[in-house]
């Protein structure tokens, strides 16, 4: 029975609804901006618009918790418009964007006039993280107040060249951002051992594309994994790992989850279907850090999803220009590629390969991203109530990626020419569309909004808070000594 005295501002009928536990047909009511219905066509109310998606299936739009918008400071790799306009075509409806820009994320003032960019750029809803280093320990506050989704720490160099913290003041910054329940993301590379193999590897005359592999072995990443876990432990730190590249990450990261530490992690479709097999043909455009690893680390990452060891699935978008991938020597290739529009379609086509569900893509892509970050159930999932972030998706439709043809500015990636089965058909975010039958809509520029004002990360369970640096330097501690 309908509600006649209600009227919607879009229903979408016939197409098929995916959870994390099962798929069913239904139809969707949304009214500012949120699920006023979910059931059958005759339950719904009136509406000013009605979508038809029959024969096709209805997500929670992914969050990409990991992408490099290059803004500002970069604008001829990537801006806010193009970057959220490319997740837009790919069913990507909030996205987390890195602090590596220029300036860095690591003060008020920078935090500010990133998020003025953001708002009147940004087609999806986006989180802004800050910078945790030796530099930025004394701001925490002031970014926090200021409105971020939570730090980033590099332990490793990458594009931008933040400066890696001292394990010490990696301890300290934990103990610092622990009380306050955000989560830490973590490039989890052990800088030490890359510089000096890469500085060998130079000595020795190694240009080609290998020798990035060679520099940056699986150890590199395993020995980061199981000491951020450590200090997490001791201290009560939440903390996640990007990028997960290896199958020897899998058993720190698996440990320290049986050990009650708060850590989550993620993989990336270049790790899953990429190999160093790869390297010859593509050369410096599959440079990225950390770096595509050989073809047997590959179905260990995958079962690890499938199991729940990694808990989602990101992007590392991180565009650069052609000339700036294609050069010869490797050392000056730029690390990285775009990735945000072209997730969705490459794990569902995957999933179809590897005999896995959808309803497990919308746990990796949306569920868990949203949980871990304090954003559930206002995003990532589809419930009355629910932000009405969206991807509707034809599943069986086949094309092949073209770099020429995809929203990011970079035109240059290792996707060009794969072959998929599923290709996001409309993007809806908090009720608008931002992208409709393939078409980026005119109204959805300034549309997207931070996140972290629904953020609601639960108090942290701390641990050893009588010998933080803070405590064993205090005033009153010194004197009773």
């Amino acid at each position: 029975m309908t509600t006649p005295d209600i009227i919607a501002d879009l229903v979408i009928h016939g197409g098929t609804i995916v959870s994390p536990d099962t798929e069913y047909k239904a139809s969707i009511a949304i009214k500012g901006g949120t699920i006023l219905a979910i059931g059958g066509r005759t339950a719904m109310p009136k509406a000013v618009d009605y979508l038809d998606a029959t024969g096709l299936h209805i997500l929670p739009g992914a969050i990409d918790v990991h992408v490099h918008f290059r803004d500002p400071g970069y604008p001829q790799k990537e801006d806010f418009a193009s970057g959220t306009a490319a997740a837009a075509f790919g069913g990507v409806t909030t996205v987390f964007d890195m602090p590596n820009t220029l300036p860095a994320i690591s003060d008020a003032k920078s935090l500010a006039d990133k998020h003025a960019i953001a708002s009147a750029k940004a087609h999806v809803d986006y989180g802004l993280y800050a910078v945790l280093g030796e530099d930025s320990l004394a701001n925490v506050d002031e970014l926090i107040e200021g409105g971020i989704i939570g730090f980033k720490l590099y332990m490793g160099n990458t594009f931008g060249r933040i400066p890696s913290p001292t394990t010490g003041a990696m301890l300290e910054a934990f103990e610092i951002v622990a009380p306050t329940g955000k989560r830490i993301s973590l490039h989890a590379e052990t800088n030490s051992i890359m510089e000096r193999r890469e500085a060998r590897l130079r000595q020795m005359g190694r240009t080609d594309p290998l020798a990035h592999l060679a520099a940056r072995p699986a150890v590199v990443a395993t020995e980061a994994v199981a000491r951020a876990a450590i200090l997490a432990e001791w201290t009560g730190a939440r903390i996640h790992v990007l990028h997960i590249s290896s199958a020897a990450e899998l058993r720190p990261l698996a440990e320290a989850k049986a050990r009650g530490v708060d850590i989550t992690g993620e993989t990336c479709p270049q790790y899953l279907l990429l190999s160093s097999d790869d390297y010859e043909a593509m050369r410096g455009v599959i440079r990225v850090n950390p770096p595509v690893r050989e073809a047997e680390n590959q179905d260990p990452i995958w079962r690890a999803l499938v199991d729940g060891t990694i808990d989602m699935i990101a992007t590392d978008h991180a565009p650069h220009a052609p000339e700036e991938k294609t050069r010869e020597d490797i050392w000056t290739v730029d690390c990285g590629f775009p990735g945000v529009e072209t997730q969705m379609p490459l794990m569902l086509t995957e999933i179809a390969r590897r005999k896995a569900s959808l309803s497990d893509y919308v746990r990796w892509s949306a569920e868990n991203p949203a949980k871990a970050w304090g954003l559930f159930p206002k995003k990532g999932t589809l419930m009355v109530g629910s932000d009405a972030d969206i991807a509707i998706v034809d599943t069986d439709l086949q094309w092949t990626i073209n770099d020429a043809a995809i929203q990011s500015r970079a035109k240059i990636s290792p996707w060009h020419g794969m072959k998929a089965t599923a290709l996001p058909v409309h993007t809806i975010v908090r009720g608008r569309f931002a992208m409709k039958d393939r078409r980026l809509q005119d109204d959805a520029r300034g549309w997207g909004r931070s996140v972290h004002a629904i953020q609601a990360m639960p108090p942290a369970e701390l641990r050893n808070t009588d010998q933080t640096m803070a405590a064993v330097t205090s005033p009153r501690r010194s004197s009773v000594a």
